[in-house]
């Protein structure tokens, strides 16, 4: 590998710029706006959540696949970059679709089948920086793909929010692939990859297994969390029945229950997949890396899930339109993005000296305050209020992405790293999965017995999940 120039670590990872771009708008903007305008707001939150589970299958199975594939690639065009022009065209056909879909059914369709193509190159664009970056760079080429990564935040603000805003879908749909298209067309010109010389012939089984693997302790998960959420949540309504009647308690349980089965989920979740993908002794002697994955879990269920229903709780906080919610979630995201990256920049250098560890707990607690202060915005219609708790969750978050990962390279196996930090996958698909797949129906449910009890009752649960991802930290310990 020959010694990277600066402008190469910017055409390297400039498609991340552009996939951020399209999984932002997307999954932060249009497709709350656009269920909202599909179903009624009784079940919104349900259908939203059901949209977004099963896209999350669909990019569980299709990512680690097309990596897999693009690794035995031996196109002359290089390994990675035939992946990521085929998924783009897709992209830009099922983002059309999404545009056309007229009522629920149709874009659920296009949504799945815009999954698919999005992780078409998605999969295979993870390759370029070990295929490209020598290891003594590869610090520097991820630090730029982190920005941009969170760049996206502040530019879907400023366009595709507003535009949704305006009602002009049609124009925020172009800006998306305009922004996917021109990524994708610089990465093939200004990106040069060696075509691979030796067709490798290793069996594509055993991998595709361990990503099954994954996705059944996910469902083992969910199964546990639910029965074990139902036990505890009947448990509660049992008690709180004869003090304030059957209603109530039946608000009750499904409150405390939906809690124990987001934990519950997380906690087992991880556990049985581990095991699926790593085996049992494996998981068993490097337990700290496992409750690692826990916390990783945990912290993201809650803050993934903040974010993808933040449209639905201000159209009801504040009394608004979803045009006006899409506006206002823009300039959220905005100010999430922005804390983010000011905290993320300095939080290597800051984990190297305070401790990852520490400071991966620290933002569990900040980001629980974050969310106690969304509560408060159900009584006090108070946008300042808004503000002030995404710029703690904002902090927390860059902390968090920043430390967290640092602190699994510590754990992982000396000469393992790839196999371990693989099964990370488990925290990022199955974060939305469970937190957006049990809170969906638990705030439909409770906003029908009292407006606004489902959407207090879920930020409870989100912010008593960030506070769990710092308990969980008890287990989490670095061999000196």
């Amino acid at each position: 590998m020959k010694r990277l120039r600066w402008y190469d670590y910017l055409s390297i990872n400039l498609f991340w710029l552009g996939l951020n771009i399209r999984n932002q708008a997307v999954g932060s903007i249009l497709m709350p706006y656009l269920v909202a305008g599909f179903v009624s707001g009784a079940v919104m939150n349900t259908a939203l959540s059901a949209m977004r589970t099963a896209g999350l299958v669909i990019a569980m199975l299709v990512q680690p696949a097309m990596g897999l594939l693009s690794d035995r690639s031996t196109s002359h065009f290089g390994r990675r970059r035939p992946f990521i022009f085929v998924g783009v065209l897709f992209d830009l056909v099922f983002l059309a679709a999404i545009g056309l879909a007229g009522n629920y059914w149709l874009l659920l369709v296009a949504i799945l089948l815009q999954q698919f193509s999005a992780n078409v190159s998605h999969g295979p664009l993870q390759g370029l920086i070990p295929d490209l970056v020598p290891e003594n760079q590869r610090g520097r080429a991820s630090a730029v793909k982190a920005i941009f990564e969170l760049l996206p935040l502040i530019l879907v603000a400023f366009t595709v929010a507003r535009l949704v805003a305006a009602k002009q879908i049609g124009l925020a749909l172009a800006a998306t692939g305009g922004g996917l298209l021109i990524t994708m067309l610089l990465t093939m010109i200004f990106v040069h990859e060696e075509p691979l010389r030796e067709k490798i012939n290793a069996p594509l089984g055993p991998p595709m297994l361990r990503v099954l693997g994954m996705l059944a302790g996910i469902g083992i998960g969910a199964v546990a969390g639910l029965v074990g959420g139902g036990l505890v949540g009947g448990v509660a309504g049992l008690i709180t029945w004869p003090l304030a009647g059957e209603k109530a308690a039946l608000a009750a349980g499904a409150g405390i229950g939906g809690l124990v089965a987001m934990a519950v989920a997380v906690v087992v979740g991880v556990w049985a997949g581990v095991r699926a993908t790593l085996g049992r002794r494996d998981a068993t002697t490097h337990s700290a890396f496992t409750w690692w994955i826990v916390n990783r879990l945990l912290f993201l269920a809650a803050a993934t899930s903040i974010q993808g229903f933040a449209p639905y709780f201000l159209m009801y906080a504040f009394s608004i339109t979803r045009e006006a919610a899409a506006a206002m979630t823009g300039n959220l995201m905005m100010v999430v993005g922005i804390f983010t990256m000011l905290s993320a920049l300095p939080g290597g250098w800051l984990g190297d000296r305070l401790g990852q560890r520490r400071l991966v707990g620290i933002s569990g607690l900040v980001a629980g305050v974050s969310a106690i202060l969304l509560l408060g915005t159900i009584w006090v219609s108070n946008l300042a209020l808004i503000y002030v708790a995404g710029c703690m969750l904002g902090l927390a978050v860059g902390l968090f992405m920043t430390t967290n990962w640092a602190l699994g390279t510590d754990l992982a196996p000396t000469g393992e790293a790839g196999r371990y930090l693989g099964v990370s996958n488990l925290a990022g698909a199955g974060a939305g999965m469970i937190g957006t797949g049990i809170g969906g129906p638990l705030a439909d449910y409770l906003n029908g017995y009292r407006p606004g009890l489902g959407y207090f009752a879920v930020f409870v649960c989100y912010g008593v999940l960030f506070v769990l991802s710092t308990v969980s930290l008890r287990w989490v310990r670095v061999k000196a």
